[in-house]
């Protein structure tokens, strides 16, 4: 019969051993656990990166045509297979869609993941919903968006610039969940102005904006202190805060070469030149959503006739994502920035019956460039009409455990909601091995 002590010890060294194997799965590997001593058990060195651009290609781009080629078909938008030819990168081995010349010419700072996999198909929101907080909608909890956990874990540089700024519309997939408006977003639509709520009136000059600033402090005071009073006052300060050079001298695009703006090309391209003059300004995530008028009139959301046009959104990415890279690393800020290009679903290689691609999530690509990580690389490997993972299946709480892992967050923390029910910042993510090794 056992002794108590001999249960006590049993107890704790198989609660000592389960704390060590969910680490283990939480970063790669049982074995590795063991031996890292409890630095982040089993995971990847955590990287150095302080900031994060997102590129959102909303609509669900198709890997065959863009990422991961396969045979080029012989009837586009009848005969499965790539839409276009594919192309050589400047990595052996590595071939992308021929309207990505210029990103073909700079491979070895890219790095495609080609497997990445989730269940939901019918829905863009829904979908969206999972790549951006790494979980399914549910009722019973609002989980965060990814932006928002890199403001809540990683704060802001400087507190007259917002942590987490989004350029595009408002959308409850990007909202901060139970980690409450402060880990909330900043959303700007106007690259050359910015918010209209921060921009000063023409005839308002410094001593005028002193004189209302004065005035709105004397009656705050003058009025009783109250918690909606409180948060009231906090928004107008961080609002003045905002309104002044720091952040709004991003928006000077104007000031940058005209070079430079052709090269980026125009929308998308002026929206990712404006996060890189962010990310100068200390803004911690930045995402940026492309093709927001819908040139192509579709968007990447390609069934029928959207098929058509869409190299026009290709050579749009082509030109702000290569100038973007291009740039950064001249300013001495890609190892500093991890770029992440991301959408909700991919494309099957078979056509639907108007020429077009329907959705697919079971396995689509997403590029990571900078960040000081390893790039020059394709992760995964899919069948022949890049439909299925052959190798290297990445779940949505992977791709996100490498965003965490990449800016310094451990992404097996836990979060509390306001009920502090504890919450992993990833659902069991592990980071992508081979961009940290």
């Amino acid at each position: 019969m056992n002794t108590v002590d001999e249960r006590f010890d049993r107890r704790k060294f198989l609660k000592t051993s389960s704390k060590i194997a969910l680490a283990g799965m939480a970063g790669g590997g049982f074995g590795n656990s063991l031996a890292s001593s409890g630095k982040a058990l089993g995971m990847p060195p955590l990287g150095k990166a302080e900031h994060c651009i997102f590129l959102w290609l909303g609509g669900g781009v198709a890997q065959i045509d863009t990422w991961d080629p396969k045979h080029f078909s012989k009837k586009p938008g009848v005969e499965p297979g790539s839409y276009y030819p594919s192309i050589e990168t400047s990595v052996d081995g590595i071939r992308v869609c021929e309207h990505l010349p210029r990103v073909s010419r700079i491979m070895e700072r890219l790095t495609i993941v080609r497997t990445l996999t989730h269940e939901m198909k019918a829905e863009h929101s829904a979908a969206t919903m999972r790549v951006h907080t790494g979980r399914p909608t549910t009722g019973t909890i609002r989980y965060p968006s990814i932006g928002s956990i890199v403001a809540n874990q990683r704060g802001s540089l400087d507190p007259n610039i917002p942590a987490y700024v989004v350029e595009g519309l408002p959308s409850a997939s990007r909202d901060p969940g139970f980690l409450g408006p402060e880990a909330g977003y900043l959303y700007v639509t106007n690259t050359e102005s910015g918010p209209n709520s921060l921009r000063r009136h023409p005839n308002v000059d410094d001593q005028r904006q002193f004189r209302r600033e004065s005035l709105l402090a004397s009656l705050r005071s003058s009025l009783r202190s109250d918690e909606w009073l409180g948060d009231y006052g906090s928004v107008v300060e961080s609002s003045l805060k905002l309104a002044g050079p720091g952040f709004m001298g991003a928006f000077d695009l104007e000031s940058e070469s005209s070079q430079l703006r052709a090269d980026y090309g125009p929308d998308f391209g002026q929206r990712c030149l404006l996060a890189r003059r962010m990310v100068e300004r200390g803004v911690r995530f930045v995402e940026v959503a492309h093709n927001m008028n819908f040139v192509n009139g579709t968007g990447w959301d390609t069934h029928q006739a959207g098929q058509l046009k869409q190299h026009i959104l290709i050579k749009e990415l082509d030109d702000a994502l290569s100038s973007l890279v291009l740039d950064l690393e001249a300013k001495d800020l890609l190892d500093k920035t991890l770029v992440v290009v991301a959408t909700e679903f991919g494309r099957p290689g078979r056509f639907d019956g108007g020429g077009g691609r329907s959705h697919h999530p079971n396995a689509f690509s997403v590029v990571f460039a900078g960040g000081g990580l390893r790039h020059g690389q394709a992760v995964g490997v899919t069948d022949d009409l890049a439909e299925n993972v052959l190798e290297r299946e990445i779940s949505v709480p992977d791709f996100l455990a490498t965003i965490c892992a990449g800016m310094g967050i451990n992404p097996a923390k836990e979060l509390h909601t306001p009920d502090n029910r504890p919450v992993p910042i990833t659902d069991g993510g592990r980071p992508i091995r081979e961009l940290f090794s």
